[in-house]
C-alpha cells in the first residue's frame, strides 16, 4: 500500500504551516469560493457527467474545440487516465520530476526510462535530452516548470521537443500545472502548440485557484482520438458540482491570476533575499515554489519542532538527502518562514537584520 509521500499531508501533523504544499497564497477567489457553495447546495444531483459548459469555457479561452479538452477530479487523475488511453510500452521521464507520471505509466505495464538531470547543469535539460528522444519511446513526459525544481523551459526548446516528438512518433505529455502563476505564460507556454497531435497538455486549477480540497484539473489535445479514449476509462461524474461550478467561476477570474502574479514575484523574491543570509544553495526556478539544497538532512524534522512542514525531496528519483522544495506564501507566513530559518541554523537575530536586506544568493 505504500506509495509515494507528496506535500500537503497535514493531517498527521496537527497544527501546522503548510510551506510544502504550492497552492496559489492569495487562497481562493471569493467568486470561485462563492461558485463552490453555490454548488454544494445542489450536490443532491448528480453532476454533469462529462463537465459540459466546463469543457466549453476552457476551449473558448484556449481557441480549441471542446472535443480536445477532457476535465478530471485534479491533474493526477489525468495522468492515470492518459496512462491507461495510451498504454505506452516504454517512456522517457526526466529525474528529478513527479512521481506520479512513473506510477501511472508503470501501473499499466509500461517500461519507465530516465533522463537524469544534473546539478551542474542546473537541473537542466539541454540537447542531449532531445537527442535521448527516439523511437524507441511511445511518450516523453516533461513538467515545465518542473517539480520540484521549479525550473522553466522556454517555448523554442519545448517546440523542438515536440518536433522530435512527432519524428519519434512519440507523444509529447506535457505538464504545465504551475505555468499560469510563473508570470512567463506568454513565453513559455505551449498553447500555440495545442493543434498538434503529438502534444498532450495537462493543467491543474486546483494550484492555481488554491482548490486542493476540490480537486480539478484539464488536459488539452489536438489528437482527438487520445481524448476519446480517455473518457472511455474515465469514472462516471468524477467531477463534483461543486468542483465543476468553481471551475466555470475561475475561467473568468483574469484579473485574479494578473494580481497573483505579481504577488508570487514579489514574494518570491523575498525569500529569496531572505534565504541569502542562510547556507543553502537556492536554484533559479519560476514557479510559486522554491527548490534548495543544503548540507543537513535534518531539515524536515527541526522545521516540524517549530510548527513548519516543508518538503523534503530526498525521496525524488535522481536526489538524494539535503534537497527541500518550499512554497511561496503570505508575506506574513513567509516571514514567519524566515524566522524559522533564523532558528534552525542559529541565526536567531538574521531576520530582523533581513527586513531592509536587498540581497540576493542565487546559483
Amino acid at each position: 500500500m505504500a506509495r509515494h509521500t507528496h506535500g500537503g499531508n497535514i493531517y498527521q501533523y496537527g497544527n501546522v504551516l503548510d510551506f510544502s504544499a504550492n497552492l496559489n497564497p492569495l487562497g481562493m477567489p471569493e467568486l470561485v469560493r462563492r461558485a463552490a457553495v453555490s454548488g454544494a447546495m445542489r450536490a443532491e444531483h448528480y453532476p454533469e457527467p462529462d463537465c459540459a459548459e466546463l469543457r466549453e469555457r476552457i476551449g473558448r479561452r484556449l481557441g480549441v474545440g471542446t472535443g480536445q479538452v477532457i476535465c478530471g477530479n485534479g491533474a493526477t487523475e489525468l495522468i492515470f487516465l492518459a496512462a491507461a488511453a495510451i498504454r505506452p510500452r516504454r517512456a522517457l521521464l526526466l529525474a528529478p520530476t513527479y512521481a506520479e507520471y512513473e506510477e501511472a505509466f508503470s501501473a499499466y505495464g509500461c517500461e519507465c526510462r530516465y533522463h537524469f538531470l544534473r546539478e551542474k547543469d542546473g537541473f537542466l535539460p539541454g540537447e542531449d535530452f532531445l537527442e535521448a528522444v527516439t523511437g524507441d519511446y511511445d511518450l516523453v513526459a516533461v513538467c515545465n516548470p518542473n517539480n520540484p525544481t521549479g525550473l522553466l523551459l522556454e517555448r523554442d526548446f519545448v517546440g523542438r521537443l515536440l518536433e522530435r516528438c512527432r519524428e519519434a512518433g512519440s507523444i509529447l505529455f506535457l505538464d504545465e500545472s504551475f505555468m499560469e502563476l510563473t508570470g512567463k505564460k506568454e513565453a513559455a507556454s505551449a498553447e500555440p502548440f495545442l493543434r498538434s497531435e503529438q502534444l498532450f497538455l495537462l493543467r491543474s486549477m486546483t494550484k492555481t485557484y488554491a482548490m486542493a480540497g476540490l480537486r480539478l484539473g484539464y488536459a488539452v489535445s489536438g489528437n482527438r482520438g487520445l481524448v476519446d479514449d480517455m473518457y472511455r476509462y474515465k469514472p462516471s461524474w468524477n467531477v463534483s458540482i461543486p468542483a465543476q461550478a468553481a471551475g466555470e467561476a475561475a475561467s473568468s477570474e483574469a484579473e485574479y491570476l494578473a494580481r497573483s502574479v505579481l504577488y508570487i514575484g514579489k514574494e518570491r523574491q523575498f525569500l529569496l533575499d531572505g534565504l541569502a543570509a542562510f547556507p543553502v544553495r537556492v536554484y533559479p526556478g519560476a514557479a510559486n515554489y522554491l527548490f534548495f539544497s543544503c548540507g543537513r538532512e535534518d531539515l524536515r524534522e527541526a522545521f516540524l519542532e517549530q510548527g513548519i512542514l516543508i518538503r523534503d525531496c530526498g525521496n525524488y528519483r535522481g536526489l538524494k538527502a539535503g534537497y527541500y522544495r518550499v512554497a511561496v506564501r503570505t508575506h506574513a507566513e513567509n516571514q514567519q518562514l524566515l524566522h524559522v530559518f533564523g532558528q534552525v541554523f542559529g541565526k536567531d537575530d538574521t531576520f530582523r537584520r533581513l527586513r531592509n536586506s536587498k540581497t540576493c544568493r542565487i546559483f
